[in-house]
């Protein structure tokens, strides 16, 4: 996640029987934020312990590395993005996807100007971007759906600064801000974005946030009974979401902003019901997405890097 939030290392609190447990370390994909709601709840409520897990929990200290770190045993189960994930299976790496955090796509083109009604609009516009690659194919769809082409557009490369690059003008939408927080960033400073969800306009639908393990790992019983937990953590977290918030905000104080208090609740029905259950035909839609734009060498069977754990 693209988001410069604090964070602080995180360990399930062990109870009189934890040597008993089995240890699981589960490295973020970025500092602990809204968007692991159902993991921290999770570990909130004891879903972890009554498992028989001892979970810890990791912020990385630097986002590329918590895949790799899973792909060389280091770590047993990492947070990561779907889109990644191809491009993991396309350089060969061990990693599988055992389980869904968020199933929707957080990504969305943002805009101040209210001429823009669709992307088609944007034509002869300046769009910002951070991520070489992955946003321009995005966008590049999401024109290509509107009949205008990528060419039609000026991209410029904002760096990671997406939010203040739209407010001071430097350019006329951003593509790659995601809706449960630039487009919350930009409302709490008094302006009225216009939002394009980019499933909405020929991207395929795709998991934002997964759980990768190691292929070497399958047959570890701790990664079912971890998905066990995450799904009673996120049923106690939709059933109770304003208690869960302060539970999360007194163990997180620095946290406890209006821009993460609001990204809480319009996260809450992005996250997937049931984090083991696996759509395998929206795996391989994206991948022949991202092989039709050039960004990946090889269709890999979606056997190869994705599974639903029983």
């Amino acid at each position: 996640m693209k988001k410069a939030l604090v964070c602080g290392l995180v360990v399930a609190t062990l109870s009189p029987f934890a040597s008993a447990a089995q240890k699981l370390t589960l490295m973020l994909d970025w500092y602990v934020n809204p968007d692991h709601a159902p993991i921290m709840v999770a570990q909130q409520t004891g879903a972890f312990k009554a498992q028989g897990l001892d979970v810890t929990i990791i912020p990385p200290s630097d986002p590329a590395l918590p895949p790799r770190l899973v792909a060389a045993g280091k770590v047993d189960l990492a947070v990561t993005y779907q889109p990644q994930l191809h491009f993991f299976a396309d350089q060969g790496l061990p990693l599988v996807r055992v389980g869904t955090l968020i199933d929707s796509p957080l990504n969305t083109l943002i805009t101040l100007d209210k001429s823009v009604h669709s992307p088609a609009d944007l034509q002869g516009k300046t769009v910002g971007y951070s991520v070489s690659g992955i946003e321009q194919a995005t966008l590049a769809a999401m024109l290509q759906h509107d009949q205008r082409q990528l060419s039609d557009v000026k991209l410029v490369n904002v760096n990671f600064q997406l939010t203040s690059a739209l407010l001071t003008g430097k350019v006329d939408a951003v593509i790659g801000g995601y809706r449960n927080i630039e487009a919350l960033e930009v409302k709490l400073q008094g302006k009225d974005p216009v939002v394009f969800n980019v499933e909405d306009y020929g991207v395929p639908a795709y998991d934002e946030l997964i759980l990768v393990a190691n292929r070497d790992s399958l047959n570890k019983p701790a990664i079912k009974k971890f998905l066990i937990a995450l799904k009673q953590g996120n049923d106690y977290l939709q059933a109770h979401p304003e208690e869960s918030w302060r539970a999360f905000a007194k163990l997180h104080p620095e946290l406890n902003t209006g821009l993460n208090r609001q990204a809480w609740v319009k996260t809450l029905p992005l996250f997937a019901r049931d984090p083991a259950r696996l759509d395998r035909q929206r795996y391989r839609q994206y991948e022949t997405f991202l092989f039709n734009h050039g960004l990946i060498k090889k269709i890999t069977p979606v056997n190869d890097y994705v599974v639903e754990i029983q």
